[in-house]
């Protein structure tokens, strides 16, 4: 009894469903069970009664409404514990009694006032707590619902682990965004940089106005996966499947038909053979 009422309990969303759900109960249990001396209010046809009974039910439900409103700025300051949750409870049901037992006696003054409201005490706990206790059920359903569907995804690993790369030319306008994905490499070419990509399983490249010191800085956000090999090559390191060392020195083959092989000049070579022991 000691402990803060569940979170779920105060959200707006589940405050509005809790009050919506609460005034149809209230107007199927009326119009079903006739509780309050309610067959005395009105001596009209079915529909009708109805009707008058609605808006009676719809205006005691305005004490659900106020009393839900106060507790939610009320419990965003202190958050409630169990005991003065049920203690708010039972104000609802005194103040919603007391409104059904003023009004009963209003349209039938020959009953005793007491005993109207020993009979509004209970109808009116049946017609608060049964759809207070389906819908809290409901709330910690979906509420458990909802965080074992978090630890599920946070266990599975990301179905597209893909980045966009964007490129842009020696002005700074986009040209080019890659998916890392299909990027393959990059190589310089005099004032130009030619990137190198798959485009629907085919080999493609793009002559973007740039030197490869400039994209290199600019793509230092993605350092891990575009990395610098040689003074005219950046590669895309998770396309890397083989690092190869030959008499002249290591080349680099990639997960991909119809490539060159990218040599590592030997300012990378620590670099690259550390990230190749990190992986």
């Amino acid at each position: 009894m000691g402990n803060k009422i569940p979170n779920y309990l105060n959200e707006k969303g589940n405050i509005i469903k809790l009050i919506l759900f609460t005034a149809l109960f209230a107007l199927v249990f009326i119009n079903l069970y006739t509780p309050f001396g309610s067959e005395r209010w009105y001596h009209v046809s079915e529909l009708r009664f109805l009707v008058f009974s609605s808006l009676i039910i719809l205006t005691g439900v305005l004490v659900v409404v106020i009393s839900r409103i106060i507790m939610f700025y009320v419990n965003r300051k202190n958050a409630l514990l169990y005991w003065q949750y049920g203690v708010w409870i039972a104000g609802e049901i005194f103040f919603m009694s007391l409104f059904y037992t003023l009004y009963t006696h209003a349209v039938d003054s020959g009953r005793d006032i007491i005993d109207i409201f020993k009979k509004s005490a209970i109808n009116t706990s049946l017609v608060l707590l049964l759809p207070y206790s389906v819908s809290w059920l409901y709330f910690s359903w979906m509420d458990k619902k909802n965080t074992l569907d978090k630890l599920q995804e946070e266990a599975m690993p990301e179905k597209n682990t893909a980045k966009m790369i964007p490129f842009k030319d020696e002005k700074g306008d986009l040209r080019l965004t890659v998916s890392t994905d299909n990027l393959l490499y990059l190589e310089a070419a005099d004032n130009y940089v030619n990137i190198k990509y798959l485009n629907k399983g085919k080999l493609s490249g793009f002559m973007l106005r740039n030197s490869l010191k400039n994209l290199e800085t600019l793509l230092s956000p993605h350092h891990n996966t575009l990395v610098r090999c040689h003074r005219s090559y950046m590669v895309n390191f998770e396309k890397v499947k083989i690092m190869r060392r030959e008499k002249d020195g290591i080349y680099l083959e990639l997960d991909c038909e119809n490539t060159i092989d990218i040599p590592v000049s030997k300012t990378y070579i620590t670099k690259f053979t550390a990230l190749f022991l990190k992986y």
